[in-house]
């Protein structure tokens, strides 16, 4: 059975510009909507998280207005609720071997812009993954993760990737944009990341050799796809 390994965001709240915290976690659709078609695929999915914390859904990601209406906000929750033993024992990051795995997946929500942003074994996991070759999908403001990765040198190893993220029009459009500390898509360049821009909120996936991306969560179903066909 092919093995997939969830990396999700322990953050509670998300520290903006002023000092200020803004309630925050993983955003439910880009964690229930992957994990869904991964166990329809008969994928194996294991969850790991900083400390092996209980990961929380960012509160606003379940609201009817986040999910296009009540009935597929009600479907999320109903996913979550049927998967929350997996949830609350989740693996501790620091302990999990990504050789035991066929491919790594990163849900995003503002968390990850707050603890995966600077964890140390997550952007040592990261690089583990790139360098192996296996499927590494990285979804909305996940690739915030991709900012603790370093060779021995210094060096960034997805300088000169293609990929794609949460974007500076679709942080203006939550409202984030003055507020926050950094914008993803900034930082990504910054670094030197080969930023791939889609039309905001709108799905949109970027491959580049084992490096999948997503941009929203909009992109959740398309890259849980594009992710397992990159390991059949």
């Amino acid at each position: 059975m092919t093995s997939v390994l969830f990396v999700v965001t322990g953050a509670t709240a998300w520290t903006l510009a002023d000092g200020t915290t803004h309630p925050t976690g993983y955003w439910a659709e880009e964690l229930a909507e992957p994990h869904r078609i991964f166990r329809a695929a008969d994928f194996d999915v294991t969850v790991a998280t900083p400390g092996g914390v209980v990961p929380t859904a960012d509160p606003g990601s379940l609201t009817a207005q986040a999910n296009g209406g009540q009935e597929r906000a009600d479907a999320i929750t109903g996913y979550l609720e049927s998967i929350r033993f997996e949830l609350e024992e989740p693996q501790a990051l620091e302990k999990v071997d990504p050789d035991h795995f066929d491919l790594v997946f990163y849900p995003g929500g503002h968390g990850p812009m707050e603890d995966l942003a600077v964890n140390e074994a997550s952007g040592r996991l990261l690089t583990r993954v790139l360098d192996s070759g296996k499927p590494l999908g990285v979804l909305c403001h996940a690739p915030a993760a991709l900012l603790a990765a370093r060779r021995e040198d210094g060096g960034w190893p997805f300088a000169g990737y293609r990929m794609t993220g949460f974007s500076n029009a679709e942080e203006r459009a939550a409202g984030f944009a003055d507020r926050a500390k950094w914008l993803l898509q900034d930082r990504l360049q910054e670094l030197g990341a080969d930023y791939v821009e889609g039309t905001p909120f709108a799905g949109h996936t970027v491959t580049d050799r084992n490096l999948h991306t997503g941009q929203n969560p909009g992109s959740s179903a398309e890259l849980a796809r594009t992710l397992i066909e990159a390991a059949i």
